[in-house]
């Protein structure tokens, strides 16, 4: 079932985070949709549950050396 996490980032400092970000989710398995918004600093994606978790997609974007600090999920 396709799911949707919003997660929450410390400040972003330039748009090229914003693809780095962008791209690392993205080519994540289970990952339909993947939007970042660079003046909120949040990431929106849609995923595929059956084949990943908001928190999978919050240590990909943890281990680019970004910090979220709040994960929402919706169905």
């Amino acid at each position: 079932m396709t799911k949707k996490a919003v997660l929450q980032l410390g400040a972003l400092t330039c748009p090229s985070c914003m693809q780095k970000i962008e791209n690392a989710v993205k080519n994540h398995d289970g990952v339909e949709k993947v939007k970042v918004l660079f003046n909120a600093s949040k990431v929106k994606a849609d995923f595929n549950d059956e084949q990943t978790s908001a928190e999978a997609l919050a240590d990909v974007v943890t281990k680019l050396g970004y910090t979220v600090e709040k994960l929402k999920v919706k169905a």
